[in-house]
This record gives structure tokens, sequence and C-alpha cells, in this order.
């Protein structure tokens, strides 16, 4: 697939068959992720692969929006380090961004699960996976064979385009 039709067709998939994710998949997934631009070439990201069923049970727990994970077979959870860089988030984002169309591009579906800015959801997933206090749980990203097929849907707003000011 292509890499306008990835992005054109990428939506938010929350049923999945169960089949496991090709472990060259998750390496490409990761791969895409990291080829994201950052600011200053800082690159802060870190990423969490998550494959056992009780890890994936255990963030149903704590993150209120994750019940696809009881079907998903994988999770990528978005970490960035502050210290790296003060635009941590932002790099961290266009990471996820990647790893998301590079998973389509896969024939994958995935759903970004939102973790920061909310303190208590942040805490608690980094808690579940030990990550250092100096670190920050930015996202989660559920990955799978998807069993459900969504069409791709025009979001073009030429009203929200300006040119050369408002």
């Amino acid at each position: 697939m292509d890499a306008l039709e990835a992005i054109f067709t990428r939506r938010s998939i929350r049923r999945y068959t169960g089949e496991p994710v090709a472990a060259d998949d998750v390496k490409t997934i990761l791969e895409a992720g990291m080829n994201a631009p950052s600011a200053n070439n800082r690159q802060p990201w870190h990423f969490i692969v998550v494959d056992e069923r009780e890890k994936l049970n255990a963030i149903m727990e704590v993150h209120p929006y994750s019940r696809m994970l009881a079907e998903a077979p994988l999770a990528i959870v978005v970490c960035g380090d502050p210290a790296v860089s003060n635009f941590w988030q932002q790099d961290c984002a266009a990471a996820t961004q990647n790893s998301l169309v590079a998973a389509r591009a896969l024939g994958l579906g995935t759903v970004w699960l939102g973790v920061y800015p909310d303190e208590q959801r942040a805490k608690s997933v980094a808690a579940l996976f030990g990550v250092p206090d100096t670190i920050k749980a930015m996202c989660i990203i559920a990955v799978g064979h998807p069993a459900e097929h969504k069409g791709r849907v025009e979001r073009y707003d030429a009203g929200k385009v300006h040119k050369n000011g408002w």
C-alpha cells in the first residue's frame, strides 16, 4: 500500500482477530516511529512492546478507554524523555502517527489511546511497566489484525484553510 493510501484509509480499529502480530511487522512499526521528525533530532522517545496477555489485561484496569486490548494481541507504549527535549510531546506524537500509518500499510489495525497529560493515567501506566520517574508515558497504541473494516472518510475542510493569514 502506498503512503497516501495508508494515510487516507487509516482509521481507529477497536476489534481484532487475536492473531499474533509478526515480529518483523513490530520491528517495521517501531522503525517507522523512530524515523519521525524530532526537534533538533533529539529523538526523546522510548517504546515498550507489550504482548503478554497479563500485561495487556492490566492496561485495561488503569486505562478507561482500552477495552479493545481484550482482543488485541499487542500494544506499544510510547514514552518520552523531557530531559532530552522540551518538545518531547510533539516528537512522540509524530512517532506515534508514523507508527499508526506504518501499521496500516502492513494491513494491521491500530487505535491511539491517550495517556499524557492525564497525570493519574500516566502514573498508573508508568507504574505498570516500571517506567523511570524521569520518563513520561505519552500514549498506548493497540495493534492487531483487524476484525472490522472501515472505509475512507473524507475529512478535508476548506473552511479550515487560511492563506497568508487568518
